[in-house]
């Protein structure tokens, strides 16, 4: 049985948290091109957050997929991962190469940090596969998402979950 790699918590994944073979197959796609793009960008800001990309795009996808979170929420974990796999949106991947997912990781950990608010923020941690605990992955994010984005697509993003 795999094992998770994070420093905070041990112990056998269940079944019905390891990602289905797509996402996997995405997840791996994804964290090469990150790390690809970031590794000639090291200690920038914009490195940092985007190497969350693919933990950010597994926790979506599980979470989306777990009994335990409402029907509401669910639309807008779909709504998200759909943003997420389009190579055309408001900072397109087909254009900027990695940087493109600038948004869709800002976008996420938006929603992510609604959801830690108003859900059981041990649900975000039981799905989280990154090595620094979720929460303080997100608020890095949020913090610079305004400046890495600029002000207008930050608002426009955050206008597209109705808030």
């Amino acid at each position: 049985m795999t094992t998770r790699r994070s420093s905070h918590r041990t112990g056998p994944l269940r079944p019905e948290v390891l990602p289905p073979v797509e996402d996997r197959r995405y997840y791996a796609r994804l964290r090469k091109s990150v790390e690809k793009w970031a590794s000639r960008h090291v200690g920038s800001t914009a490195s940092h957050i985007l190497l969350a990309a693919p933990d950010l795009f597994v926790l979506l996808a599980r979470l989306a997929r777990d009994p335990r979170v409402q029907g509401a929420d669910k639309a807008k974990l779909a709504a998200t991962l759909a943003y997420f796999l389009s190579p055309l949106d408001l900072v397109p991947e087909m254009l900027l190469g990695p940087f493109g997912y600038v948004d869709d990781v800002a976008l996420t950990a938006y929603l992510l940090n609604q959801f830690m608010n108003h859900i059981d923020p041990s649900l975000v941690n039981e799905h989280w596969p990154g090595r620094e605990r979720a929460k303080v992955v997100i608020q890095r994010i949020l913090k610079h998402a305004s400046t890495l984005l600029g002000a207008g697509i930050w608002t426009r993003l955050r206008r597209t979950l109705g808030t």
